[in-house]
């Protein structure tokens, strides 16, 4: 099994920063893919970024210019700076991780989440 947990999150005021931290543990042969979600009351999940395990990065529009995600493949942690936090940055936010797994000597890719982080952006 994969674990993967996140701090970071609270409440800061409108203008202010964040950075958000996700450590994957446990037994597996890699981590590929890593992302951050996150989710309003009432919304639903929406991608806010993701990285590759070689970088490779993306972004959702809401968050363009202001966070920036980044990895350290020797601690299986992945980052999200958020700068220029708004209100409507409100919510859980959840990390992701694919990781590979062998299952019955294959490799295979499975689906993990963490527990969400709260942050809450006050004007």
């Amino acid at each position: 099994q994969v674990q993967l947990v996140e701090s970071g999150g609270g409440l800061v005021q409108a203008g202010g920063s964040l950075r958000l931290s996700c450590a994957a543990s446990g037994t597996f042969f890699s981590i590929n893919a890593m992302a951050w979600y996150r989710q309003a009351p009432g919304k639903q999940r929406e991608l806010v970024a993701g990285i590759t395990s070689g970088g490779n990065t993306n972004y959702a529009d809401a968050g363009k210019g202001r966070f920036t995600i980044s990895r350290d493949n020797a601690k299986n942690t992945v980052y999200l700076q958020m700068t220029s936090l708004k209100p409507e940055d409100t919510a859980v936010y959840f990390c992701n991780a694919v990781a590979e797994r062998w299952s019955l000597a294959t490799l295979k890719e499975y689906d993990y989440w963490g527990q969400g982080t709260q942050v809450t952006v006050s004007s």
